[in-house]
């Protein structure tokens, strides 16, 4: 809906630094394919990346037309009517063309997209051979046409509903961690506790993680 539209670009930037998850569409050939791809910011544009043999990272790297989305569940709304009950959320969308990044750019690229999803993680790993750099596409899409939806608070129903013998709220939904389980052919003694924390503190608010 019009009224759900955001116009800051703080909306947009907070929007895609809490995604992991976009939506890539594309048309090859007259078939519409949407494909999920992992995402980050990077200053002024959104960070893509897949496999070089992909036919359609190959279409999207030659500039054809996509349109990138990000949603963020944040609870269910339950209304006193069918036609009222929805979702808050937040959600972007993108429109443009990518570029295929090259070289020691691409290189950024995958270091900016690890260091998103797994934050504090590249400097442990070990570099990227040259092999597996040559099998990844890393795309760039500038944030140039966007526009942001958001949905909040509780429901908004019709005044003759009020009386309606059901409960009516939101319940509140959110991406949270389990559990980390080692691999099982894991070596040597290794805490996950540390590894894990810089991910855990970005995804879980502050009270939960004092236990409140």
């Amino acid at each position: 809906l019009p009224e759900k539209a955001v116009t800051d670009r703080d909306a947009l930037d907070a929007v895609l630094d809490a995604a992991l998850v976009a939506h890539v569409g594309v048309v090859d050939d007259g078939q519409p394919y949407v494909v999920p791809m992992a995402c980050a910011r990077d200053g002024d544009r959104l960070l893509l990346h897949g496999s070089t043999g992909s036919r359609l990272m190959r279409l999207l790297g030659a500039g054809a037309p996509t349109c990138v989305t990000v949603t963020l569940l944040d609870g269910m709304v339950y209304a006193r009517s069918a036609f009222e009950s929805s979702m808050n959320y937040r959600s972007a969308m993108i429109l443009g063309s990518c570029t295929a990044l090259q070289g020691d750019d691409a290189l950024e690229g995958l270091r900016l997209l690890t260091e998103h999803l797994l934050p504090q993680r590249w400097d442990t790993l070990r570099a990227p051979t040259r092999k597996e750099l040559a099998a990844t596409s890393v795309l760039a899409i500038p944030l140039s046409e966007w526009s942001v939806k958001i949905s909040d608070g509780p429901p908004d129903d019709d005044p003759s509903d009020l009386d309606a013998p059901v409960w009516a709220g939101v319940l509140p939904l959110s991406v949270q961690p389990g559990t980390p389980i080692d691999a099982p052919d894991l070596r040597g003694d290794h805490a996950s506790h540390a590894v894990i924390a810089p991910l855990v503190a970005r995804m879980v608010p502050h009270r939960l993680r004092e236990g409140e």
